[in-house]
């Protein structure tokens, strides 16, 4: 379906470029893009001098049937290279917990096989299941290969025993269908034989199919193991080489075939195998018998469970992958994948003999990130790489602003140094297992987002996993615990029986060549240069570039000026009420049909602020050569410190002699028409790009600068010329050989930039701080640490333009609805360019008003006109009033893509009265998630007690919920009530508590108590207004009451981070909805999202991480500050999010799981109809509310016109349509149809808004009946069931029980805590529940814990200890009898006492990252910590008796910390934005310090805490105490006869914060 429009540009405006002005001294934009190639002909690498190929005959790139001697053969353009798409790249993600075990001495035992299978089975709380909860995400073990098993097996076939050194062992997925599969295995035999393999045989892969899922089963394929001789090779490492060629010869020869897809290697070759399937884990070793066998013996292996966030079951999904069993996501998979198809052409090693044409691809787009990513680890190895130093070229550790890494391993720096312009990272969170049977190791990503733990026992068996407890074990035996931090990597060689951990696996790699010598010769840093000194044109001029450049007033004066002047975004609020840029009649730049995407549910945003130590934005230019080949001429580089320049820098650039910098001018020439002109100039642009490559520019500058401007020549959008340039040096193998240089006008705001990086760029400007900071935000969003990981990675969606300039210029990237040709670009761009031409060119620039609203602008949702109209519908409760507010809706222009949509119907017209009531219809409303600081006390209240009169629903927002608002008014006198006196209109019975109560990053206010009184508890994981991002509210707005509310104190700003520092996956997300409800098992927990491309792929999994409710918001949504550039380009519409999520879950067998909420700009009851015809369940309505609500400035209770006047508006529609309930309706796209309307720039395909693939089987009302999902049994329940702990509870009695926990033993005492907690409040319980547990409690051991609860565990935790505990006290030591000092062993996870409000925590060990993190006020004493330590704290005391990692108190403006130095170390590690650092001098300080330590020592018994307190004097000055600006003038820190520090201290302090 298509909408038709005229193809002219009808709106007019002008637009320039700023090349100086009386405040800004510099004058362009430079931008430059990065990579290396060879040359290509007709598709095909040439290369210079190669050998003949590796003893084989096939020369050719082969198809199954030229195999099988039929007539066709695969042509050239099979290798040619391909981009990757959006649309397959979000369809597959996953999460996973993952392990290996491995026997130092290399000795092969099924016990290994046994334990890798119980401790898979341990972790299938982290993966996910099918609809029918039966069809496995992915489960799988690579072990080495056992031989005795498969000689056993010959034997009985009548082969002789297999050679171990020469045989190969192929375990594959093949077609279903019996001759299809005949055909299939004559390929893989036939190229088996041209390479002079000898196929031994095909063996059966014993399987029970019973047990595997109604979905998997369907598409289960058959399996086989094919033994292959390779006679040729006496080294395994050129065996596995040949295996290698062979698997991708057959891969290639069988890719256009229709069941390609259907024949899979799950492994091939001579060291490992990997059994996997769409199976559950606990179910693996029964599908696979082979497993259970005696015979099957291993050394080592390698499991993986997995979480995917798409159900569709595809067996190869399943890990391990060939190498690697990867827990978490490649945020920058889309441009890793980009960037390796470019890099093929230059692919050249001695190794593979002149043959490296017959292993391309690489990559495969349609497979998952994991899978690629394995791919490309699997090229260095068998290229000659280690695994250990594959991934750390692939994923490297956050090496720069390490204060301790050049001590460590200085090697390892110059080793980055020199990759950093090499390889671009594979960033995202990541644990990555990973062996070629030689070796087996684990590394962790930059940011340590993932948990990994490790432990060693003294039979020499090695354990990693994503969990302790996974195994049984012999606390005595285990000699080493230990964690992985951020970056780090350990490793097991199997063949010497050495365990190298971090450092030593370092030192070793970049020990292999001398990387520091290369670096310091060939390396070329550019130092920044001054800016122009003056202006170097006359005002009028500037004013006409500005013109013809497109500027308008408001990007001068709201966005540059602000951005010069405070060196930072500007901010706005409310959101977005004006049209996307295709709808709207104003003509608009490039850069604004793009929307940013960003990190939400399957990986974490990243707070550039607090945590910026993990970022960079530094720039290598020139030529990236061969990463096969290692040596001094691959780091002929020149570095920049960011990818902003000026143009005393980019002239520098231009002198280079090793750069051969070329200039290419962006400019279209239009005298002879527009039609084709633009193709036509952009063909050209790449045709000279080409050329100059090829020629050996390292340089490309695409240039719109001109003396002279010409009214015929206008400049290319300069994105769409980078763009252009970018995809044919991809397609043409050249891209790695030259960076591009944007020397642009057209760039002034940051998203301007981050489109110019994300489609191949880098450039120049004057805002360095500001451009700098905002980029670094953007890249954040979506979670991306580094600027080379983020240049060419594409990480927008585009609405608006067709599919000629998508192809043109940004293949790959998703525009679902079409739009703008490339002639009907040129008229949009001739628009701008006019202006600066014609006669009577205006005196200042024109304000098109789309920030503000203003008459005569661009046309605002939100205007005035609607508000009064609104206000006066409200005010006079008038069906006519509100007939005048519908018809100015209807006679808006076309604002929302669902302005394009109208109704049909097959039925008659029914009376009003035959259709269900508006008490019904408003049931489905609730308003959004407005902050009570945000907007007053008085309106927050309003807005509840309205809804709940009304039995809609209203939404707390983040910051909790003043208690007195939970029961129901009984003291109103004439509309008046004690309780809340500041309102009046109120009702005996009404109640202003929020229904709907929101979990968000920051937890302020989430308490025990504040979960139980919850209908339903909302997980904000993203906000329409600010996806991606964080908070903060100022001090100035902390009132006491705030503060009351927020644990806090007032007048001290909170910060909310940007992610939630428990959910940096699917299976983290999953785990919070556990505890939510593990707390409040009678509220369904609703998750938020925020519309874009891939959300109906998350949303997938949050239904499957059993969620209640899907909320979908809209861009237009939102109403607190964010930066302009948030508000206007990122987050997408609720109309194509909504239609995703619908056709997603259906297509997945899991809509009838949750329930679908929708917000976003909602104002009328036609919103509502179709967000129902979509497939929405429920409605959310939030700036309306607020405008509703404004409007009564007396704050009387009885706002509730607004919502009955929409849903009488609903009933009405439903009459004309013939339908009696809105049940009748939802899901029923059909009776929508695009309306017959002409658009002012292009035409729009509404295919995908309208497109179906059926309904749920359960009606909207029975979905959003049912039953709050459940957690199944658990351990609190049965607790709850003993008679002498609910005596305790109801009686409020003391009682101790002890019992035995597990991993898998989840939020134990949460339930118990909540049952409290509903019962006494979060501070009202007098008696005492003491529970000792034994053994290794699962995740979020001790949540929410309400005072009275003292826990005990005996033995090791996972993360999140601790969270939102309100009381009580945790203590956690080790067994008694351990091989291991306990001091030195890591004890709990990370993310302890998130969101503490209260209680006592002491472990006797260390803890993992994030300890503390927004701890309200919890005090803890721990012996050591991870990175970000107390970070976000904003009261009460952290006391760490041993090392802690990175970023120590980051964000912390409350609160205390007191850490122990004894080696001095700890100063650079503290982050000095907020908190001072001194010693404790305050008496009281002291006294606090001393008794929490022998608290500590008494409940734990504490050897370390013992030596502290027995030589007292000693090591009270190796105590540094943290103390943010609010805790300044406290006892604790400040003291009438506190001592200053030594001189000495001070001036270490000074001189550590001044680097």
């Amino acid at each position: 379906m298509a909408l038709q429009s005229p193809g002219a540009a009808g709106a007019s405006s002008s637009f320039s470029r700023l090349l100086s002005s009386a405040k800004l001294s510099s004058t362009k934009t430079l931008f430059s893009v990065d990579f290396v190639g060879t040359k290509r002909r007709n598709g095909l690498s040439v290369f210079r001098g190669s050998t003949p190929l590796l003893k084989s005959s096939l020369r050719s790139p082969l198809s199954a049937k030229s195999i099988l001697n039929f007539d066709a053969s695969a042509s050239g353009s099979d290798l040619k290279p391909k981009v990757a798409y959006l649309e397959d790249i979000v369809s597959e993600r996953g999460e996973c917990g993952v392990g290996f075990i491995a026997h130092l001495e290399n000795e092969a035992t099924h016990k290994i096989v046994k334990d890798a299978l119980i401790a898979l089975g341990c972790m299938e709380h982290r993966g996910g299941c099918g609809a029918d909860n039966a069809s496995g995400d992915g489960s799988g073990l690579m072990t080495s290969i056992p031989w005795d098993l498969f000689n056993h097996w010959a034997e009985k076939k009548g082969l002789a025993s297999f050679d171990k050194l020469h045989t190969g062992v192929g375990m594959l997925f093949l077609p279903r269908d019996e001759n299809v599969r005949r055909e299939a295995k004559k390929v893989v035999t036939s190229i088996f034989e041209k390479e002079g393999l000898e196929v031994l045989g095909w063996r059966d892969v014993p399987v029970e199919p019973s047990i595997v899922g109604h979905y998997a089963r369907k598409t289960m394929p058959n399996t086989q193991q094919v033994f292959v001789r390779i006679v040729k090779e006496d080294k395994v490492d050129d065996v596995e080489r040949e295996l290698y060629i062979c698997r991708k010869l057959i891969e290639r020869a069988v890719a256009s075939e229709s069941w390609a897809s259907e024949l899979y290697f799950s492994s091939l070759s001579n060291q490992t195998i990997v059994y996997k399937g769409m199976l559950r884990s606990e179910v693996l070793g029964l599908f696979y018998p082979d497993l259970q066998n005696d015979l099957y013996k291993s050394a080592f292996a390698i499991y993986h469970r997995r979480f995917s966030t798409n159900t569709s079951p595809r067996w190869p999904l399943a890990q391990p992958m060939r190498f690697l069993g990867h827990n978490g996501e490649i945020n920058t998979i889309q441009g890793n994948l980009n960037w390796m198809t470019s890099r093929e052409a230059s692919l050249k090693s001695p190794v593979w003999h002149g043959r490296e044409d017959d292993i391309r691809p690489i990559s495969n787009p349609k497979a998952s990130d994991s899978s690629n990513l394995d791919s490309a680890a699997e090229l260095l190895i068998r290229s000659g790489r280690t695994p250990e130093e594959s991934l750390m070229i692939l994923v490297p550790e956050a090496y720069k602003n390490h204060p301790t890494l050049m001590i460590k391993y200085p090697e390892a720096v110059d080793f980055y140094d020199y990759y950093k312009g090499q390889m671009e990272p594979w960033d995202g969170p990541a644990l990555i297992l990973f062996s070629d049977g030689k070796t087996v190791g684990a590394c962790l990503d930059r940011n340590g987002l993932r948990p990994a733990r490790y432990w060693r026992t003294s039979d020499n068996v090695v354990y990693v996993a994503s969990e302790v407890g996974v195994l049984p074990m012999d606390e005595s035996k285990v000699t080493m615990k230990g964690r992985l931090g951020p970056g780090m990597m350990i490793s097991v060689d199997l063949e010497s029986g050495q365990v190298y951990e971090n450092t030593e696996v370092k030192k070793r790699v970049a020990s292999y060549n001398p990387y520091g010598k290369w670096v310091s010769e060939n390396l070329r840093t550019m130092k920044p240069s001054n800016f122009l000194s003056s202006a170097s044109m006359e005002t009028e001029e500037i004013l006409r570039r500005q013109q013809a450049f497109g500027y308008s007033s408001e990007d001068v004066q709201m966005v540059i000026e602000s951005m010069a002047a405070q060196g930072k975004e500007p901010t706005f609020c409310m959101g977005d009420d004006t049209p996307v840029a295709v709808l709207s009649q104003k003509p608009h730049m490039l850069y604004d049909y793009f929307k940013q995407r960003f990190a939400q549910v399957t990986n974490p945003a990243i707070d550039p602020l607090r945590e910026g130590l993990v970022m960079s934005l530094e720039v290598n230019i020139g030529k990236r050569g061969n990463i096969l080949e290692v040596g001094p001429q691959n780091v002929s580089q020149v570095v920049l410190s960011g990818p902003v320049l000026n143009e005393r820098e980019l002239e520098g650039l231009l002198s280079d002699p090793h750069l051969k910098s070329e200039v290419l001018p962006t400019f279209f020439d239009i005298h002879r028409g527009i039609d084709g002109s633009l193709k036509k100039a952009l063909l050209k642009l790449c045709e000279a790009a080409d050329e100059a490559v090829r020629n050996g520019s390292q340089v490309l500058v695409l240039s719109d600068r001109s003396d002279n401007p010409e009214p015929t020549r206008p400049a290319i959008p300069m994105l769409l010329a980078v763009g252009a340039v970018h995809q044919h040096l991809i397609e043409n193998g050249l891209r790695m050989s030259a960076s591009i240089i944007a020397d642009t006008a057209q760039c002034f705001s940051t998203h301007h930039f981050a489109c110019l990086i994300g489609y191949g760029a880098r450039f120049l400007l004057f805002l360095f701080i500001a451009v700098n900071t905002g980029l670094l935000k953007v890249l954040s969003k979506m979670g991306i640490s580094l600027f080379s990981s983020y240049c060419g990675a594409q990480i927008f969606e585009i609405y608006g333009l067709g599919k000629e300039v998508v192809e043109f210029s940004f293949r790959g990237s998703a525009s679902r609805i079409g739009g703008l040709t490339l002639d009907e670009l040129a008229r949009e761009t001739l628009t701008f360019w006019v202006r600066a031409f014609s006669e009577d060119t205006a005196k200042r620039l024109e304000n098109f008003g789309f920030i503000q609203f203003r008459p005569g602008g661009e046309y605002h949702g939100n205007n005035p006109e609607m508000s009064k109209l609104l206000h006066k519908a409200v005010r006079e409760k008038s069906e006519t009033a509100y007939a005048v507010y519908q018809q100015h809706l209807a006679n808006r222009p076309i604002t929302v893509f669902r302005d394009l949509l109208e109704f049909k119907s097959d039925r008659k017209p029914i009376p009003v009265g035959r259709v269900e009531p508006a008490s019904s219809i408003v049931e489905r409303f609730c308003t959004g998630g407005m902050s009570l600081g945000a907007i007053s006390r008085e309106t927050h209240e309003t807005i509840a007690i309205a809804m709940n009169r009304l039995g809609g629903k209203s939404n707390s927002g983040e910051g909790g919920e003043d208690p007195i608002r939970w029961k129901p008014l009984t003291d109103v006198v004439d509309g008046y009530s004690s309780t809340l006196p500041h309102l009046k209109g109120l009702r005996n019975g009404d109640t202003a508590t929020s229904a709907i109560k929101q979990v968000a990053s920051g937890r302020f206010g989430v308490t025990p108590t504040f979960l139980v009184n919850a209908d339903q508890l909302e997980i904000k994981v993203a906000q329409g207004a600010k996806p991606g991002e964080g908070g903060q509210l100022p001090g100035k707005k902390v009132s006491p009451y705030i503060a009351r509310l927020r644990n806090s104190k007032p007048g001290v700003p909170l910060i909310s981070p940007p992610p939630h520092h428990d959910i940096y996956s699917i299976e983290d997300l999953a785990q919070l909805i556990f505890d939510l409800h593990q707390v409040n098992p009678k509220a369904k927990v609703s998750v938020k999202l925020v519309s874009e491309a891939g959300i109906g792929t998350v949303a997938s999994g949050v239904a499957k991480a059993n969620a209640d409710i899907i909320q979908i918001s809209g861009y237009d949504g939102g109403t607190g500050a964010s930066p302009i550039s948030s508000i206007k380009h990122a987050g997408g519409p609720w109309e194509l999010g909504l239609a995703e999520t619908q056709q997603t879950l259906i297509g997945n067998g899991l809509r009838e799981r949750v329930i679908i909420r929708v917000d976003g700009g909602f104002k009328s009851g036609v919103d509502v109809l179709i967000a129902a015809a979509m497939g929405a369940d429920e409605y959310g309505f939030g700036t309306l509310a607020m405008i509703a609500t404004g409007c009564i400035m007396a704050r009387i209770c009885h706002t509730n016109n607004c919502p009955v006047g929409v849903a009488k508006e609903v009933r009405g529609i439903l009459a004309q349509l013939g339908y009696e309930k809105l049940d009748d309706i939802i899901g029923r796209t059909d009776l929508l149809k695009p309306r017959d309307i002409s658009l002012v720039k292009t035409h729009l395909d509404l295919s995908y808004l309208l497109s179906s693939v059926g309904l749920p089987k359960r009606s909207s009302t029975s979905i959003r009946k049912q039953e709050v999902h459940s957690n199944g049994p658990v351990l609190d329940d049965t607790l709850l069931q003993d008679p002498e702990i609910m005596d305790a509870i109801e009686n409020e009695k003391m009682v101790h029980k002890t019992m035995s926990i597990y991993n898998v033993d989840r939020s134990v005492c949460g339930r118990i805590a909540g049952v409290i907690a509903k019962k006494y409040g979060d501070t009202g319980f007098a008696g005492q529940l003491n529970l000792t547990f034994n053994g290794s409690a699962g995740q979020s051991f001790a949540c929410f814990l309400s005072p009275g609860m003292n826990i005990r565990l005996v033995g090791e935790a996972n993360d999140y200890v601790g969270k939102g505990m309100a009381g009580g006290e945790v203590v956690i030591l080790p067994v008694e009898s351990t091989g291991f000092l306990p001091e030195d062993a890591t004890i709990v996870g990370n993310t302890c006492l998130y969101g503490a409000t209260g209680g006592l925590l002491f472990v006797r060990g260390k803890a993992g990252e994030r300890f503390a993190v927004r701890n309200s006020l919890a005090q803890a004493v721990v012996e050591g910590t991870g990175d970000h330590c107390c970070e976000y704290m904003t009261g009460g005391c952290v006391v760490v008796l041993g090392k802690v990692g990175r970023n120590v108190a980051a964000g912390m403006t409350g609160g205390l910390a007191y850490i122990l130095d004894e080696d001095d170390t700890l100063l650079p590690k503290v982050n000095k934005e907020i908190v001072k650092i001194q010693r404790v001098t305050s008496p009281v300080g002291q006294t606090q310090l001393k008794s929490l330590i022998q608290s500590h020592v008494e409940k734990t018994g504490s050897s370390k805490g013992a030596a502290i307190v027995e030589e007292w004097d000693k090591y009270l000055g190796m105590f540094w105490q943290l103390v943010p600006p609010s805790e300044e003038d406290t006892p604790e820190a400040n003291s009438d006869h506190h001592l200053k520090t030594t001189a000495g201290e001070e001036e270490q302090v000074s001189n550590t914060f001044a680097v």
